[in-house]
């Protein structure tokens, strides 16, 4: 298993520079945000290939949970509509459109998965016809998924529609689709009143990317890890127990008011755990103060 630091957590600076950031810290890998302020459907990929290239880094995710960019005036929240678990045919194919680009940006860097959320249903929907449509849209999002040789990890979030490990493996029954599994939220599991451990149990032949935040007493807000209650121990146990190799992503979008001091700390706290020591290839960058 190797460290990855999505660029959610460096949202002051654009994704070429948020990469060599990253790199410049010692990560390994880097989680693109494909939405706004990083990138919107049709942007020119060469510039990440040219940061990805300068640094070294993998990418480990496309984060594809939210659709900020597709709104004139946003609120100033993470929203995740058009879903696709939206009742309406014409919002759920407009969600499909982002879903595919962020699929293509994926196969053109490199990266092995594309994570996606369900929204939340209107308040109207019965969550049943919420995941109906959820998983229908799913079927199509990996079949386009499966030509670009990409995975398609589900991402369960409190408050949401599909909001536990249960509910996640259920939309993967459902579907059927080897290209379909989860990218695992420890601190997500945490809220939704989940041991990680037994998540991680039951989830992990599916489990295609991993978030990594510290959580407190069950409140959904990310914290820098060693600051929570998370026993990464027991987390990175767990995984290697489940044959997990791939990348930790660390998920810091609420520091990117002090992204450097929380990409320095989080690295400093995780890599003694996984017997890593920071990257020995030289930073493309020196880290910014």
């Amino acid at each position: 298993m190797k460290l990855a630091y999505s660029t959610n957590g460096f949202t002051r600076v654009d994704l070429p520079a948020a990469l060599r950031r990253i790199g410049a810290h010692g990560y390994a890998g880097a989680e693109i945000l494909a939405d706004a302020p990083h990138w919107r459907p049709g942007d020119d990929v060469e510039p990440i290939r040219a940061a990805l290239a300068d640094t070294g880094l993998h990418v480990s995710n496309v984060n594809a949970n939210t659709a900020v960019c597709l709104w004139d005036h946003p609120p100033p929240e993470q929203v995740f509509e058009p879903s696709l678990s939206n009742s309406d045919p014409a919002v759920r194919r407009r969600r499909l459109d982002f879903t595919f680009a962020a699929l293509d940006l994926a196969a053109a860097v490199g990266a092995p998965c594309v994570s996606v959320a369900s929204g939340r249903t209107q308040a109207h929907v019965p969550p049943s016809e919420g995941f109906r449509w959820f998983a229908d849209s799913l079927a199509v999002v990996c079949e386009r998924a499966a030509t670009l040789g990409v995975r398609v990890g589900i991402e369960y979030e409190p408050a949401i529609l599909v909001e536990s490990a249960h509910e996640a493996a259920a939309v993967i029954d459902r579907v059927g689709h080897p290209a379909l599994g989860v990218n695992l939220d420890v601190g997500h599991a945490v809220c939704a009143g989940e041991d990680p451990v037994t998540s991680i149990e039951r989830l992990g032949r599916h489990i295609w990317n991993v978030h990594l935040e510290d959580i407190r007493g069950r409140k959904h807000h990310h914290l820098v890890p060693g600051e929570g209650d998370v026993d990464f121990d027991g987390v990175f146990a767990a995984l290697r127990r489940v044959g997990y190799d791939g990348f930790l992503t660390v998920e810091l979008y609420t520091c990117a008011d002090r992204a450097e001091d929380a990409a320095r700390r989080a690295l400093a706290h995780l890599a003694p755990r996984l017997g890593a020591a920071r990257s020995e290839r030289p930073a493309a960058v020196p880290p910014i103060p």
